[in-house]
């Protein structure tokens, strides 16, 4: 291979990974900072249609790119669990309210003991990919009634 198309090459694959490299280190892990919080109502709803609905409180600071709070539940299984809806949230370091909806596990889900992970997530920009980081995670044990 001649050496000004392989010099050319790779200058582009380091341009390449230049674009993509983070700006600023990406953050990982339970929590951005202790005023960042998620909490979990102990009771869940079930509508006699099958809605299940679970809410809480949030508290985020500092997001760059679009910020929700989502929220699964699990039931007598420790490695099946369902996904019940999205909030977008507000990062501006004051306590708000979540709710979320989702009808997807009706004929699986039943009253009684549950147990319901919430997470605060912002797509993150970094380079050129939104890239997911953890403002707070919670996993609570909470009862799940009809409504």
């Amino acid at each position: 291979m001649p050496l000004r198309p392989a010099l050319a090459t790779a200058a582009c694959a380091a341009l390449l990974l230049l674009v993509a490299a983070p700006s600023a280190p990406a953050h990982s892990g339970a929590a951005a900072g202790p005023e960042e919080i998620v909490t979990i109502d102990n009771t869940g709803r079930m509508a006699a249609d099958g809605t299940v609905t679970l809410s809480g409180t949030y508290r985020c600071v500092d997001s760059v790119g679009p910020v929700f709070v989502s929220s699964s539940i699990s039931q007598r299984s420790e490695t099946v669990r369902y996904a019940i809806g999205g909030t977008s949230a507000v990062c501006d370091g004051k306590l708000h309210r979540w709710e979320n909806k989702s009808k997807s596990a009706a004929t699986t889900l039943k009253s009684g003991k549950s147990d319901v992970e919430a997470t605060i997530v912002e797509l993150h920009p970094v380079g050129i990919l939104p890239l997911p980081r953890f403002h707070a995670l919670l996993k609570e044990n909470i009862t799940l009634s009809k409504a």
